[in-house]
């Protein structure tokens, strides 16, 4: 069996790829599984690392472009389409999956004119925009929420989550302690700003310091900043002695999910399945230029209440640090939002994706 998995450009879209990519290996030793992306994306490092053969096409997206990138973008999508065909005429894949987002569109359209059978995946409650048109001419769409079949062809979309890396799910505790030079005792604050930080995040974590000395003794802080923010935001902590790991970015993720008593952190529909998975309290502070994605994905986790959403508007020192002293000082508070975020979590999300594509495989006359 050949599996073609097209999409990238944020780990947004490429981690539940590599999750699908792990689940399929899992259950067939034959099986090969490609991926294709864009060599300015993030999988053009990770996916060689990870083991797997990548293809890597030349595209962008169109939405806030000027007329002239918009026309380059078109010509660069067009060229995708011809490159994916003569690509899957060597490689003959069995189907393709798309993970969403621009990267996925040529692959997709070159699968549909080739006769390969399609399944698209949708991370996010409001589907973007490649998705929705691409839907069109899937086989099925795998989404997240329920709220999100609304946006697809009746008897398109099923609910099976966003998949996650199993590495993610098996962090170590007392590994990450000694990892990070942390405490055993102090409750433990991870923050994450997205792979390239989050600057109002940073400064406003940054500028809540002095609300939280009374809680200096006994809390520590995990913090990823980017690499812009990183020497500044360090020298807040050393300055007023608060015990903090500060990071521009964190390699070992499954470890700082591990260590984590409660978490600030972005609203990405990855991040957000990989902490619902594990059951975190979260706040959340979602990216106000994200097309509306991330506070809908935020809004899901608190109609639950397995977190707080904290838009960046609204954002200040006082009042993050008076969320975070209020969690730091209930056990009890962070227990409830540990149960109601573990209840929107989908473990087996990679494995209900997989089975979505054996079945759409099976009903196309594939032998699998």
């Amino acid at each position: 069996m050949r599996v073609a998995i097209a999409g990238g450009g944020t780990g947004g879209h490429l981690f539940p790829g590599i999750a699908v990519a792990e689940e399929f290996r899992e259950r067939r030793e034959d099986v090969e599984v490609i991926f294709i992306g864009t060599e300015t994306g993030l999988e053009a490092r990770v996916i060689p690392r990870e083991g797997y053969t990548i293809k890597l096409l030349r595209s962008e997206g169109v939405i806030g472009k000027s007329f002239l990138r918009q026309t380059l973008a078109l010509f660069r999508a067009f060229l995708a389409v011809l490159n994916s065909m003569s690509f899957f005429k060597e490689t003959r894949p069995d189907i393709v999956i798309g993970t969403g987002g621009y990267v996925s569109v040529g692959p997709v359209l070159a699968a549909r004119l080739l006769k390969i059978p399609i399944l698209l995946m949708e991370q996010n409650m409001v589907p973007g925009l490649a998705n929705r048109v691409l839907s069109r001419i899937a086989d099925m769409v795998a989404v997240t929420y329920h709220e999100s079949t609304a946006y697809f062809g009746r008897g398109k979309a099923v609910r099976a989550g966003n998949p996650v890396r199993k590495s993610v799910l098996q962090g170590d505790r007392e590994t990450a302690i000694d990892l990070f030079s942390l405490e055993t005792e102090r409750l433990t604050v991870l923050i994450l700003g997205g792979s390239s930080g989050a600057r109002k995040l940073n400064e406003t974590m940054a500028a809540a310091l002095g609300g939280l000395l009374s809680a200096r003794d006994g809390i520590q802080f995990l913090h990823q900043t980017g690499q812009e923010d990183f020497e500044r935001v360090k020298k807040s902590y050393r300055d007023l002695g608060f015990k903090a790991m500060v990071a521009p970015f964190i390699h070992q993720m499954a470890e700082a999910y591990a260590v984590a008593d409660m978490v600030i952190s972005r609203a990405g529909a990855t991040t957000l399945a990989e902490l619902t998975a594990l059951g975190k309290p979260m706040l959340l502070v979602p990216y106000p230029h994200a097309a509306g994605h991330q506070e809908y994905n935020a809004r899901k986790v608190v109609e639950v209440g397995g977190a707080r959403i904290l838009r960046e508007s609204e954002l200040t020192a006082d009042v993050l640090a008076g969320h975070i002293r209020e969690l730091y000082g209930s056990e009890e508070l962070r227990g409830e939002m540990r149960r109601k975020s573990r209840t929107l979590g989908r473990k087996d999300a990679a494995a209900r994706v997989v089975d979505l594509a054996v079945s759409i495989m099976r009903g196309r006359g594939v032998n699998v």
